[in-house]
């Protein structure tokens, strides 16, 4: 007998872009949707694709995927945001692996993401291949990670997909950094409660390695001019994170 699937999508105002990722999964066995009280048309949207729509606060990226993990009642779980795509080579994959049983040999299956941003497909630099582990035996995974990324680790053999997970993360420039402003705050929050400190090293040389290693190690240039905005804000990004981590600390110890 096939096993089930259940698609875990999580949502917050996505109206945008939910129905292109409700559509792509919709030869699932189960969709299951959070959403932390969308100001938008987005619940409405999920409920044509599924009766099993909650709404609940938000958790943060690690706990909201641990809260609809609880409440999918599929065998398999498969991660997804609203902002994502599954392919249809994807698609067909995983349906391949369940058809002919290969599943039994493992406990999760990883796949490359790939980013449309500035018109285009991103296919170097630290966005590709992104290589996510989103499939996974529920009983043998855990959603764990540092906000505001989530990671899901498994007990057992792991798996290789080649179909692309579909990334469709911001909608321009100004989007990019406004997304970059709110999550260097919580990866700033998550290093400081974390136990982590500022040292000025990092500062200086982190922001520095990533441009490098973005552009030219992993070879941002051969996607153009995106490849370089790409990895100049990235490395910015780096930089604002640990200046906010010193003026948290600053903050605590004139607090404190």
């Amino acid at each position: 007998m096939k096993e089930k699937i259940s698609v875990c999508i999580t949502a917050g105002n996505e109206a945008a872009n939910i129905r292109r990722c409700l559509n792509s999964v919709k030869w699932a066995d189960e969709i299951v949707v959070v959403d932390s009280f969308s100001r938008d048309n987005t619940p409405n949207i999920c409920r044509e694709y599924t009766n099993l729509v909650y709404q609940h606060r938000w958790l943060g990226y690690i706990g909201q995927k641990n809260l609809i993990k609880d409440l999918a009642s599929g065998t398999w779980i498969l991660f997804i945001d609203a902002d994502e795509e599954v392919s249809a080579e994807l698609r067909d994959e995983i349906l391949n692996e369940f058809t002919t049983g290969n599943t039994d040999k493992y406990a999760g299956y990883e796949f490359p993401r790939m980013v449309w941003f500035m018109q285009k497909w991103i296919k170097h630099g630290d966005w590709y291949p992104d290589v996510k582990l989103r499939l996974f035996r529920k009983e043998l995974g855990t959603c764990g990670g540092e906000e505001p990324h989530d990671k899901t680790t498994v007990h057992g053999p792991v798996k290789r997909l080649k179909g692309k997970l579909n990334h469709y993360t911001y909608n321009d420039i100004s989007d990019q950094i406004s997304t970059l402003n709110n999550f260097s705050l919580i990866s700033a929050n998550s290093m400081y409660n974390k136990g982590k400190r500022f040292m000025l090293i990092d500062l200086l040389i982190r922001p520095f390695y990533k441009f490098i290693k973005c552009y030219f190690i992993k070879h941002g240039f051969l996607d153009g001019m995106a490849g370089y905005i790409i990895a100049r804000i990235s490395a910015i990004g780096v930089f604002i994170k640990y200046a906010k981590l010193w003026e948290i600390e600053a903050s605590k110890k004139k607090a404190g």
